[in-house]
């Protein structure tokens, strides 16, 4: 009970505090730093300890104006079942050490794939988030291409192996190439193709794809939100025998937004997906999912047995993820789906982007320059020459009442503002604009 009522008067005051926590407060961290209690100590103290210590020194991301690195927050449904299943202390590794978790987690994906548009038949697994997402539909598709070319990669390993292309677009996000380096495909042994203005791979500087390529395309660039032109190329890719995969962290949900669904067309077409369920979907930290048209080869890619295991005839989780024992995350998957449902997933969809066009026309009005075409919910700023918006950027990270940071992206160093969260209101962004001038003002 302590704990639940310290957490709830944590998120009612969250909107009352400093975005980034204050020097002061992360100085006071430093009271945690101990040898390791030769006795034990009364939990309720140890509880103490933490939350008045280590509650002020956090980032606001549960408040509504943390628009840095595509966060979104916690959905109140999320929370709950996340505090429900710690309580129930359940292996996600196998069905037979919970039965009801693994139930929950099937009928997330199932749900994820109906949101999302994807093909009948499609399997996955929940992991962490996109970087682990990523690395399974790709550990995937590494074995559907060598399998096809007689080699058992999982057995043989790499050495010898026949040789595959990865082609990437020229914006392709850093997690994808991490999954790149540690399959042994190589982080820079990729072709990358040139993209355009906003960050889109151009479909005509595609090189010649076949039954040894792996296409990466990616739904919402995380500077400028754009999408590559999957209509017409996912189609062409699959004919020639490649295996085409979808980075889609945050930007392949706006699939379950009707008025934004038109920009992932042709998305359903590829063979993989990653997406991150702790952005834009506001499941806690931490949620990822990676599905697949073709789960036999993502299970083929994570399958293990031994004499002791319990199997099921129904899906067991950890057959599909890289992790054997772990938490699960899927009851809260399927609490934030279960509470949002269709129609409040897209309105979240909608207000977010709503939000971005409004950071983007309340800053342009006032003379800056915003870089991208705001298509979702990412925004790009620039205040003048790079010196200066870097300038702005650490006052308004100073300040405390909102935190956006910064990027160069097409050689022009901007502000990047993400718009994730459920809790952000109109007030929030106009907090928020109103922050940003007086960062600009204190600079000039």
């Amino acid at each position: 009970m302590d704990a639940a009522a310290r957490a709830t008067a944590y998120l009612h005051q969250i909107r009352q505090r400093r975005v980034f926590p204050s020097d002061d407060a992360i100085q006071a961290l430093e009271q945690l730093v101990e040898p390791l209690p030769e006795a034990p100590s009364d939990p309720q103290a140890v509880l103490e300890l933490l939350d008045r210590v280590a509650s002020p020194a956090t980032v606001a991301n549960a408040g509504g104006r943390y628009f840095g690195f595509v966060n979104g927050g916690t959905l109140p449904a999320s929370l709950a079942a996340s505090w429900l299943a710690a309580a129930w202390a359940q292996n996600m590794g196998l069905r037979v050490l919970s039965p009801a978790a693994a139930l929950l987690e099937d009928i997330a994906l199932d749900w994820i794939g109906d949101l999302l548009h994807l093909p009948e038949g499609c399997g996955g697994g929940v992991v962490t988030g996109a970087t682990v997402a990523n690395f399974c539909c790709l550990a995937a598709a590494r074995h559907a291409l060598l399998e096809k070319a007689g080699w058992d990669v999982e057995n043989a390993g790499l050495f010898h192996a026949p040789e595959l292309k990865v082609v990437v677009g020229g914006e392709v996000h850093i997690s994808l190439i991490k999954a790149l380096g540690m399959l042994g495909l190589g982080r820079q042994r990729v072709h990358r193709v040139p993209v355009d203005g906003q960050g889109r791979m151009k479909a005509s500087e595609l090189p010649s794809l076949d039954d040894r390529t792996i296409l990466c395309l990616q739904a919402g660039n995380v500077n400028t939100g754009a999408f590559d032109p999957a209509d017409g190329i996912c189609d062409k890719a699959r004919a020639s025998g490649a295996w085409v995969h979808v980075d889609g962290a945050f930007g392949l949900w706006a699939a379950a937004s009707p008025r934004y669904r038109h920009l992932t067309e042709g998305f359903s077409g590829a063979s993989s997906w990653a997406v991150d369920a702790h952005k834009w979907l506001n499941v806690g930290y931490d949620c990822g999912i990676a599905m697949v048209r073709d789960p036999g080869a993502l299970r083929a890619a994570m399958t293990f047995s031994a004499p002791y295991v319990v199997t099921s005839e129904k899906r067991d989780p950890s057959q599909y993820t890289p992790e054997m024992s772990r938490r699960a995350r899927g009851v809260e998957l399927w609490a934030a789906l279960r509470s949002l449902g269709r129609q409040g997933f897209a309105e979240l969809i909608d207000r977010t982007c709503d939000h971005a066009r409004h950071f983007a026309e309340a800053l342009a009005s006032h003379g800056f320059r915003i870089l991208n075409d705001v298509v979702i919910n990412q925004v790009l700023v620039s205040f003048g020459d790079p010196a200066f918006t870097r300038a702005v950027i650490d006052a308004l990270q100073r300040d405390g009442t909102c935190w956006c940071g910064g990027t160069v992206w097409q050689g022009h160093t901007a502000m990047r503002i993400s718009v994730s969260s459920w809790v952000t209101s109109s007030e929030d962004v106009d907090k928020s604009v109103a922050a940003i001038l007086r960062a600009v003002k204190s600079i000039r």
